[in-house]
């Protein structure tokens, strides 16, 4: 009887703990240039540079008790599918995507310059999540050159701490928003089309 009751304790312990501690998750982030394009360029070359300019991989942490143990970070492809976006939304637009080093092409350089998730450090439960994104853009043509950064956030609050596949669409909706923006600016547009 003792012996079951002792198990009974450890078993019940564990489940308590489990809701205290998060494990990481890295996120399969796929963000993708949400707005309607139509054509506006004749076909003027760009090459296209695409980074991750952030400090630090982690985004921040899931929360709970141990937030040290639950960080945040973004798949290797993540970025890679940022540029595939940029050179659609670029083709869309009417620009040809050129190899570096093409005589007489415009540049555009497109870097993730922020990515966060912040939740409350106090307490067991996730209640909340603040989500950020931000990408700093430089495009030139011959003579002139532009910068702007582009940056989107949501808030979302929970009543239990969100697995991986909800904070990879969370975190996939504001890095969309933010990639969008960059093609909402008719300055962008402008620049590369001389």
């Amino acid at each position: 009887m003792l012996k079951r009751l002792g198990f009974l304790a450890v078993a019940g312990l564990a489940v308590v703990l489990s809701g205290c501690a998060h494990s990481p998750q890295q996120l399969n982030v796929t963000p993708s240039v949400t707005i309607p394009l139509s054509q506006v360029a004749r076909q003027q070359p760009v090459v296209v540079t695409v980074k991750d300019g952030r400090s630090s991989p982690v985004l921040g942490t899931r929360g709970g008790l141990y937030p040290d143990s639950s960080n945040l970070t973004i798949s290797e492809q993540t970025m890679p599918h940022v540029r595939q976006q940029v050179e659609q939304a670029l083709g869309k637009l009417g620009f040809q995507v050129v190899a570096e080093g093409t005589p007489n092409a415009n540049s555009m350089m497109v870097s993730l310059a922020d990515l966060s998730y912040v939740s409350p450090k106090e307490g067991v439960y996730v209640t909340q999540a603040d989500i950020g994104a931000a990408f700093a853009v430089e495009v030139r043509s011959m003579d002139q050159r532009y910068n702007g950064r582009y940056s989107a956030s949501a808030q979302h609050r929970f009543g239990y701490a969100p697995n991986q596949a909800t904070n990879t669409r969370l975190v996939t909706e504001v890095m969309s928003d933010a990639l969008s923006r960059i093609f909402k600016d008719p300055e962008v547009i402008r620049i590369l089309q001389q």
